[in-house]
């Protein structure tokens, strides 16, 4: 078994066939249906008129076979592609929990969303996902159906189901992360799942607390209560794919990986620290993105992925508000809020990417940093988007809307948010001896542009404000925010933006 069948929820093949061939329930989601059902479907429209707007299942006589139908939501000008894989997870569950095993999913065309078909294939995929814990746990459950057949009406189907396998081995990857308990992927845990899975990339782990203090000190106040427990222990984890031909451009990609986030001594009090296990979205991401890379293969893109894995923990060795602490980059950080550790633990390691692109005179460098940052991006975009800023670099290259255009296409939809000068005003630093602040003490939703100042803080802090657009070493850098896409409790982890991603910058 290859490590990509591995990742897979259930055998995937193509169908040609509507019969009874290898499958026992047929899934439609689209109203212009097969022949073969035309006269059923409107048997059912005749008496039941919410038949087009609800999940049902009935048996078609000429076929002998039960059917799904879980309709595509009627299109108005703002729908969007993710009509069509929330259909098609619909569809899968209706069919698990009926009790069918070998479900036959026919992919539906559309003239509006280009890439529908893929998308399809891919929101089918997403819903037949198990947790790792409950696969490790009970095998027997580790997977929801036997075979999932897909017919779909395309000369480049083969293609099709080829791209939508590989991009969900990276989601899977990073859903296993992401929706990990604190203690299943506890920093040292995700090192153990990373390792033999990327056995065909560049894995190096700093573990050493003396080296992570002196060399990424912010990172270092970040896990400096959770040092404490050894199986808490954080960990820095670099992945590289080094192409086999000369490079033409170079992806950085550092995500935050907090695997619990008590708020620290600002502690997260009334509730709200439930559901913290997945402040490692933004780290997830890069693995899933990195599987992407390794299974791929670009023949002349250089990438290189870093995990940021640290526990923000409350205890006598916490970090505190009002500490100055030195970035790795020699900036003088006051710590504002204990709460604002994502920012910390990603600074120093967006530096260090930094130094890469500039000591190796990386080609066509673009730094990035993923994260579950602040809950201002998840009220400012909405549940189900992602915000991306640009540096002023990268602006001037139309990159965010670039990235933007291509999540809309592929059901992962971005907003576009702009850096001011008033964001990195917010950050200085307000007396002798500080040149920036971490933080403030309020919430980011109570913070006007709550999103925009924490990547105003890591350019500052990182060094990335001496390479702007007038510098002898222009560097591009974006910060995603997907606080609002990652997947909130009880959902599950929706391993967003890999395919944004991936289809923007892995294209050869």
């Amino acid at each position: 078994m290859s490590r990509l069948d591995k990742l897979l929820p259930c055998s995937v093949k193509l169908s040609k066939i509507l019969g009874k061939s290898g499958h026992d329930v047929l899934c439609i989601i689209d109203r212009a249906v097969p022949a073969e059902l035309a006269d059923t479907f409107e048997e059912h429209r005749s008496y039941d008129k919410a038949f087009d707007s609800v999940v049902s299942c009935f048996k078609s006589p000429r076929l002998d076979l039960p059917v799904i139908y879980a309709p595509v939501a009627e299109l108005t000008d703002y729908a969007d592609v993710r009509c069509y894989q929330k259909a098609a997870a619909q569809s899968l569950q209706r069919a698990i929990k009926s009790g069918f095993r070998s479900p036959l999913l026919v992919v539906p065309q559309s003239k509006r969303f280009t890439h529908a078909e893929l998308c399809t294939v891919l929101g089918a995929l997403e819903g037949l996902y198990v947790p790792i814990q409950l696969r490790e746990d009970v095998p027997e459950k580790k997977q929801r159906i036997s075979s999932l057949s897909v017919m779909i009406n395309n000369p480049n189907a083969e293609e099709i189901i080829k791209d939508a396998l590989l991009l969900e081995s990276g989601r899977h990857v990073a859903r296993d992360i992401g929706i990990g308990d604190p203690e299943r992927m506890a920093p040292s845990s995700v090192e153990a799942y990373i390792k033999p899975l990327f056995d065909n990339l560049k894995v190096t782990v700093i573990d050493d607390v003396n080296v992570i203090n002196k060399e990424y000190p912010l990172f270092g106040a970040v896990n400096r209560a959770a040092n404490m427990v050894k199986r808490h222990q954080g960990r820095i984890i670099y992945l590289e794919y080094i192409p086999p031909t000369p490079a033409r451009k170079t992806l950085l990609l550092v995500g935050k990986g907090v695997t619990y986030d008590t708020g620290g001594a600002d502690i997260k009090a009334g509730g709200i620290m439930a559901g913290m296990s997945r402040d490692k979205c933004g780290a997830a991401a890069v693995a899933g993105f990195m599987q992407v890379v390794s299974q791929q293969q670009p023949k002349d893109i250089h990438v290189i992925g870093a995990l940021c894995m640290v526990r923000n923990s409350v205890g006598e060795e916490c970090y505190v508000a009002d500490e100055i602490i030195t970035s790795r980059a020699g900036v003088r950080v006051r710590v504002g809020n204990t709460d604002a550790e994502g920012r910390m633990c990603m600074a120093d390691v967006l530096c260090r990417m930094k130094e890469l692109v500039i000591e190796g005179n990386l080609p066509n460098p673009h730094i990035f940093s993923i994260a579950t940052l602040t809950g201002h991006a998840f009220i400012s975009a909405g549940e189900g988007q992602s915000i991306i800023v640009d540096n002023s670099v990268a602006a001037k290259a139309d990159h965010a809307r670039k990235l933007q255009a291509a999540g809309q296409v592929f059901g992962e939809p971005f907003e576009v948010s702009v850096l001011r000068q008033c964001d990195f005003d917010f950050n200085a630093g307000r007396v002798i001896g500080e040149d920036v602040v971490q933080s403030n003490n309020l919430p980011s939703v109570r913070t006007p542009r709550g999103h925009q100042v924490p990547a105003a803080f890591m350019i500052k802090a990182t060094g990335l404000d001496k390479h702007g657009l007038d510098s002898s070493k222009p560097i591009r850098y974006s910060h995603l925010d997907i606080a609002g896409s990652a997947g909130e409790y009880p959902d599950m982890p929706t391993a967003a933006p890999i395919v944004a991603l991936a289809k923007t910058h892995l294209i050869d």
